[in-house]
């Protein structure tokens, strides 16, 4: 899902009572006319990161054609690119530069570090920003970042840490522990700042620059994060500029004001268009590995066909989240390695349990009976989990059930998991009092309200769609009605906010400390609202609040024992699964393929079977290196004509609003995308 995106006030209870009594005749993916182009096509990606990344909202699409199919196909054959976009994507690029062009399916939904919640915007961050510290690419232990050194006291309530010497931000502005501290403060007292980084500081009392290269942090109780505090660093001569209203509307764009982009990471942010493409340079003065590439270019596609077409044609030299069909043409492929990677990502279905402000205060149009668990545990067992992997996955995952995901040693498996069996859901729906009516749909106990849901799906991802498209069957069984509606990532985490919504599918990508996906559920992350009627999203979409959870929560945080900890952490999992805050439909691999004539040294993380690209780090651009001179600078020489005159091509690269956000993270976050 998503972080801090502005979201509008909520819909007056009359409103709701009509809209919950819409019905549509299936099938009822609702595509706006408006929107057909645009749809073509389209996939989503997270996020956590994700992301989600967090992100990384990741996500994998579905390959089996859809009942849109025809309408998407007609779109497609009419999408296109003019030329102009075309000369755009591809203007002012010398042929004797080594840029590595990275075929996405996700856009950036912003790229000020305290706004975005996609997995694309975390990567961006990583190729702009340092952190304190860092994950390793073998096993995802901690190393050293620009604290080059750290240690803490004995009753673990003080940590110092010791910031490299001659660091510099991309404007050749010094990096000091003053920026440091400047950003961890930020965070402490900011509020949208909060969104995507308070987990990291909840246990932080002060942080203090010594001197120039020395930071101390006091803690209020010792916990076990101090050395995972994935916080971007950023200029305190920059953003001290931008107040606290501001920051919500701060692009952090180059052309923005104060420029923005300006971190002191291996990349720097040349150019920016949402929706088509994004141009980092390589920092020369970065402080440590310098890469062998003299640039990044993310170049933005509509479907995976179109991304893969792309990679064949030597357009790019990498395409990120295949879709299983299209990976399974490129095995095999000369000059072409299709790799699936184990991977931290899942998509999700998450219920309206009740969307309220973080004081309390009832938001949006969400059903009453989704806040009856026994209702929630019913559509459990309503989810073919089976056929959504094979559908949407292509076999390529596993059937999900916690949200930490098994590549963790934290994920939690439960004892009686819950099993696709409709009669069971019927019968648990029948004894809960929520009876069928004269049209076979079942009303709230009462007689009221009959049980009509509002689905939203991501508009760029085929798994969401497809996985709705099945719910909405599977929900028909059980005497529940529904409408559905395809819409932007960005739209779905308003959404989302304001509580107008009942069901949607999404997707998280899990950091390897469990802090910030458990955060993700407690009652503090719910939406607020600042001044007179604007509401802003927290990170619990499901508006799960359990007081003993929060409870487990600030205490693994500070459980330093890690068997302990463990215990704490899986314990928490199965909670969130019996109360069906959300049913994690799948655990999903990660396939990307690149182009082996072009480029070589690409690092998985873990290792050996990990993902090359999008990982909690930037292993694989500082280690990658040209296969020849003559292939890396060959790499795009033909992009522009092909684009132009090769019709498909031409038609999927995104323009304008055409955009792919993604989970989260969400940090973060799906297979779709973080």
């Amino acid at each position: 899902m998503s972080g801090g995106r502005v979201v509008p006030g909520t819909f007056s209870g009359k409103v709701r009572a009509h809209f919950r009594r819409l019905r549509a005749a299936k099938p009822r993916i609702v595509v706006d006319p408006a929107e057909a182009v645009q749809l073509a096509g389209d996939r989503i990606a997270p996020g956590n990161r994700r992301a989600h990344r967090g992100v990384r909202g990741h996500g994998r699409d579905a390959t089996a054609a859809l009942l849109v199919g025809a309408a998407v196909t007609l779109a497609a054959g009419v999408a296109g690119v003019g030329p102009a976009a075309a000369e755009e994507t591809t203007a002012d690029e010398s042929d004797e530069e080594l840029v590595f062009r990275v075929g996405v399916l996700q856009d950036i939904d912003n790229l000020n570090p305290f706004k975005g919640i996609t997995a694309a915007a975390y990567e961006s961050w990583a190729l702009m920003y340092d952190t304190l510290t860092s994950y390793a690419a073998d096993d995802f232990a901690p190393v050293p970042a620009l604290a080059e050194s750290w240690e803490q006291s004995e009753d673990g309530l003080t940590w110092t840490y010791k910031i490299r010497e001659g660091v510099t931000f991309h404007d050749g502005e010094p990096l000091t522990a003053d920026d440091v501290a400047y950003t961890f403060n930020r965070v402490l007292d900011g509020q949208v700042e909060k969104t995507n980084y308070g987990s990291y500081v909840a246990q932080i009392d002060t942080v203090t620059a010594r001197d120039d290269t020395t930071v101390v942090m006091e803690l209020k109780k010792p916990t076990p994060i101090m050395e995972r505090l994935a916080i971007p660093i950023l200029p305190e001569h920059i953003w001290s500029q931008i107040d606290d209203e501001e920051v919500r509307d701060y692009t952090n764009e180059p052309d923005a004001d104060p420029a923005g982009g300006i971190g002191s990471g291996p990349f720097v942010l040349e150019e920016a268009r949402e929706g088509q493409f994004y141009r980092f340079s390589t920092n020369e003065d970065y402080w440590g590995k310098v890469p062998s590439i003299d640039g990044v270019e993310y170049r933005l596609y509509r479907n995976t066909d179109a991304m893969v077409q792309a990679l064949k044609n030597g357009e790019i030299d990498f395409a990120d989240d295949v879709d299983p069909a299209p990976f399974a043409a490129l095995e095999g492929e000369e000059d072409i390695e299709a790799r699936s990677s184990v991977y931290y990502g899942w998509n999700y279905l998450t219920f309206n349990a009740g969307a309220e402000l973080v004081d309390g205060t009832p938001i949006g149009t969400g059903h009453p009976s989704l806040q009856d668990a026994q209702v929630r545990l019913a559509i459990h067992h309503a989810i073919d989990k089976d056929v959504l992997v094979d559908r949407t996955l292509d076999g390529r995952g596993e059937p999900g059930t916690t949200i930490i995901p098994p590549l963790y040693p934290e994920h939690a498996e439960p004892e009686d998991p819950i099993t696709y069996d409709p009669a069971e859901a019927n019968r648990i729906l029948d004894e809960a009092g929520y009876a069928r009516g004269p049209d076979g749909i079942r009303t709230m106990p009462d007689g009221s309200d009959p049980l009509v849901y509002q689905l939203y799906a991501r508009q760029n991802s085929e798994t969401s769609q497809t996985t709705i498209q099945f719910l909405q069957g599977w929900l028909d069984d059980i005497g529940i009605d529904s409408t559905a509606e395809t819409v932007s990532e960005g739209r779905l985490y308003e959404i989302a906010g304001e509580g107008t919504f009942d069901m949607y599918e999404w997707g998280w990508s899990t950091e390897p400390d469990p802090d910030y996906q458990l955060s993700t559920f407690t009652c503090d992350q719910f939406s607020y609202e600042v001044g007179s009627g604007t509401i802003y999203a927290g990170l619990n979409d499901a508006f799960y609040c359990n007081k003993k959870y929060d409870r487990l929560y600030e205490q693994q945080a500070t459980e330093l024992d890690p068997a302990a900890r463990t215990e704490i952490v899986k314990q928490m999992q199965l909670m969130a699964y019996e109360a069906n805050a959300y049913v994690v439909t799948e655990y999903y691999d990660y396939l990307q393929a690149y182009r082996t004539d072009r480029f070589t040294g690409f690092v998985p993380q873990p290792d050996p079977d990990g993902a090359i690209l999008f990982q909690w780090g930037v292993h694989s651009y500082l280690n990658i290196e040209p296969v020849s001179d003559a292939t890396a600078s060959g790499s795009g020489d033909d992009s522009s004509s092909t684009m132009v005159v090769g019709g498909v091509a031409a038609a999927v690269v995104l323009g304008g609003a055409a955009v792919w956000l993604v989970a989260r993270r969400r940090h973060h976050t799906d297979a779709d995308v973080e």
